[in-house]
């Protein structure tokens, strides 16, 4: 290279800020329509950067063991029911304690029942894909083998069934995804042991890409008939490259829900 225009280049690339450059390493991947691409492979639950190796390195439900410095991601019934201040109705509060000292027992995935929403999106032991188009996106959950498709721009059918992972439309709102989810039926949990909700639940999410790794995840959830007031909660969902969405078996040789339903007939307590 010529030694003045070095010299040039040196001069010009001092006057870009440095953090221009870790800018440009983070910088948000965006789609032909210039929205935020939040296609991917991701782990709910999460905030640690990195493989899905790295990032679940540690000791605990949902570690290797390899390294006990590294948080461990747990499964959603590890959170205690309500930890997160849910604003159940007096009647209903009481039947979450109930599964709550049986110790989830009681819980619908032990069925091999599909886990619902919010519980699919923050739900951080099994790796979910986002495949997106300037129409619709596809999310794909490892865990129990289920989907959702969100058309953008459109409106809910008339004719909706009632569905574990209920009808999903989505827009923009900025760089914002805005899903709106109706539809459900009452058989799931929403986000830990015996937060269940009715066929009333109308779920919203919005999802915002705020670096290459790491999407913000925020959902309110409104249910008139067990809420005293919508019940919003907030979680992370984290990029992890080289990480496959894999097949998922649960009716084959389940011995849970006979167990379950042993436990349950011996009033299965929580020692006080």
């Amino acid at each position: 290279m010529n030694r003045h225009l070095f010299v040039d280049v040196l001069m010009v690339l001092s006057l870009i800020p440095v953090s221009a450059f870790a800018q440009s390493r983070s910088a948000v991947p965006r789609g032909p329509d210039g929205k935020p691409d939040l296609t991917g492979v991701w782990q709910g639950g999460s905030t640690v950067r990195g493989s899905w190796d790295d990032a679940n390195a540690g000791l605990g439900v949902g570690g290797s063991g390899k390294n006990p410095d590294t948080p461990a991601v747990v499964g959603s019934n590890e959170r205690p029911a309500g930890r997160e201040g849910a604003p159940y109705q007096d009647w209903a509060a009481k039947k979450v304690l109930e599964s709550f000292n049986k110790r989830g027992i009681d819980d619908p995935t032990a069925l091999c029942l599909p886990p619902g929403v919010p519980r699919s999106v923050i739900l951080g032991l099994f790796p979910q894909k986002i495949v997106q188009t300037p129409k619709e996106i596809v999310v794909l959950y490892e865990y129990m083998y289920t989907y959702r498709m969100i058309p953008l721009n459109a409106k809910h059918p008339d004719d909706l069934l009632a569905s574990y992972m209920g009808d999903s439309v989505g827009h923009w709102e900025g760089d914002t995804l805005v899903v709106d989810v109706t539809g459900f039926n009452d058989k799931t949990w929403l986000a830990g042991t015996g937060t269940f909700h009715s066929d009333a639940l109308h779920v919203t999410e919005r999802y915002t890409r705020v670096d290459r790794d790491r999407i913000d995840y925020e959902v309110t959830m409104d249910d008139p008939k067990v809420f005293t007031k919508p019940w919003t909660i907030t979680s992370t969902l984290m990029l992890r490259e080289g990480t496959r969405v894999q097949e998922y078996v649960c009716a084959e040789n389940n011995l849970d829900p006979a167990n379950f339903e042993k436990l349950l007939k011996e009033g299965a307590q929580i020692a006080r």
